[in-house]
């Protein structure tokens, strides 16, 4: 090792090396020259940083590890063991096989997106997804966008460009990733009008705001906090009702949306879809990859002539939805109007999944571990910005790291789980690890026993 410049090899050295040659069978060769580049150019930081000069055979060692890394997919599947259902930065809502099976044939051929196949012409996407929303919520008509929060987008640049639009104080909230209303306001063009305070807001509020220049009152729903003590919100009925009397529409914004009444699982109230349209609503904007179960999605339903008028401005082409997912929606959308959900859905599956079931799989996972853990109670969230401080009851494995090191022992075996080929994914507290079969589907347990059995052989080493 040195910290000379000059003992850096060149490009034309590295690239002429036995084992960067033979990647040029598979790799084109300017692929190859621009990693050895990159590589070299880290190699003279690391120079002026005082640190040692790499040898050819560490960068001809990284160059291949870098051109081999990009074959294989950066995306890949895991058992999420977090105990966190939805859990948004693993994906959300994981599909069910009819709507995994539907993608296939919408993606591998062509087929009629677009196009009306008894007059020959052109078609809509929407006819594909429509009806079945109509069905299950009651609305006049649907549209599906991207994602909810381009649903919400759309329907303020179309609906209040230029206006206001009366919403909550207490509900100008931000629901994760950056995505606040205020900001969506903004960016739609739309002015946001505050009324009431943070946790007291009367229909009062809402009428005394309201001006020539009002497009619309708005809800939006606190998809990830609860505000508990003194407070007071207009229910949907009476933000309607204040609507019609000063002759504005109300939309609606659910955020994560749900078909299914989630108090017959033990879980606090979370507004139904189809409760917003019964109130009479304008619209009602939420998404389809939470509690809906399916892809990522974002979904307007409600009064035919706004959907219709979302449907022609500009921004609706922009954040369209593809095919696949489309046909992945559908699918999902079907176990519903089937009477369903709780046995196809995913997310459902886990939802209802009683406990002494999940204590009998918690058990069979515990004895993969060689009895190196136990089966204790505990919690799983539903997540995904979703029923707030909701839990269910569920078993846990736990695994404790015990003694003064024992944060970095459990840290470590939560590593190796991460690492393996198909990666295990479970929580951390109190210096153990937590494993949670509530947010793993019953046909996965094959794959973690077999992790566990593996980590419990390294435990013995």
């Amino acid at each position: 090792m040195t910290t000379d410049f000059r003992q850096l090899p060149s490009v034309d050295k590295v690239l002429s090396d036995a084992r960067i040659v033979q990647l040029e069978q598979k790799f084109p060769h300017l692929l190859l020259l621009n990693q050895v580049r990159r590589q070299l150019e880290k190699s003279r930081q690391l120079i002026a940083a005082g640190k040692p000069s790499p040898s050819l055979d560490e960068i001809v060692a990284a160059v291949s590890a870098g051109v081999s890394s990009l074959e294989k997919p950066s995306l890949r599947p895991l058992i999420n063991a977090s105990g966190v259902i939805l859990h948004t930065n693993l994906g959300r809502a994981p599909l069910s096989k009819e709507a995994i099976a539907a993608m296939e044939p919408a993606s591998k051929s062509y087929c009629n997106l677009e196009f009306d196949l008894d007059t020959g012409k052109r078609g809509s996407r929407h006819v594909h997804i429509e009806q079945l929303l109509i069905e299950l919520t009651g609305a006049e008509a649907a549209l599906v966008v991207n994602n909810n929060a381009a649903a919400v987008l759309l329907g303020l640049s179309a609906l209040a460009k230029r206006k206001e639009v009366i919403v909550s104080r207490g509900q100008a909230v931000e629901i994760g990733g950056g995505f606040r209303i205020p900001d969506v306001m903004r960016q739609s063009g739309a002015k946001l009008v505050e009324v009431g305070t943070t946790n007291c807001t009367y229909v009062a509020d809402y009428e005394q705001a309201v001006s020539p220049r009002t497009a619309a009152l708005m809800r939006v729903h606190s998809s990830n906090f609860k505000l508990v003590g003194f407070t007071h919100e207009v229910t949907m009925e009476e933000l309607v009702a204040s609507g019609r009397k000063c002759n504005l529409p109300v939309l609606d914004d659910l955020g994560s949306g749900c078909f299914l009444d989630t108090t017959a699982f033990g879980l606090a109230p979370e507004p139904m879809v189809q409760q917003s349209i019964a109130a009479g609503v304008a619209l009602a904007f939420f998404s389809g990859d939470k509690l809906v179960g399916g892809p990522q999605a974002g979904i307007i339903v409600g009064n035919k002539e706004l959907v219709a008028k979302l449907r022609k401005h500009p921004l609706a082409r922009a954040v369209r939805i593809d095919k696949i997912r489309l046909a992945a929606l559908a699918a999902t959308l079907t176990h519903y109007l089937k009477d369903e959900a709780t046995t196809r859905i995913p997310a459902w599956r886990m939802i209802s999944a009683k406990v002494d079931e999940i204590e009998k799989r918690a058990k069979t996972w515990a004895e993969a571990l060689g009895g190196r853990a136990e089966v204790v109670a505990g919690e799983s969230m539903v997540g995904g910005g979703s029923l707030p401080g909701g839990t269910l009851p569920t078993r846990l494995v736990a695994l404790s790291g015990g003694g003064k090191k024992g944060q970095s022992v459990v840290e470590s075996l939560a590593s190796k789980l991460r690492h393996r080929d198909i990666p295990v994914i479970g929580r951390i507290g109190e210096n153990t690890l937590y494993l949670d079969p509530r947010s793993v589907l019953p046909e996965e347990d094959e794959i973690i026993i077999k992790a566990l059995k593996n980590l419990s052989s390294d435990l013995k080493k």
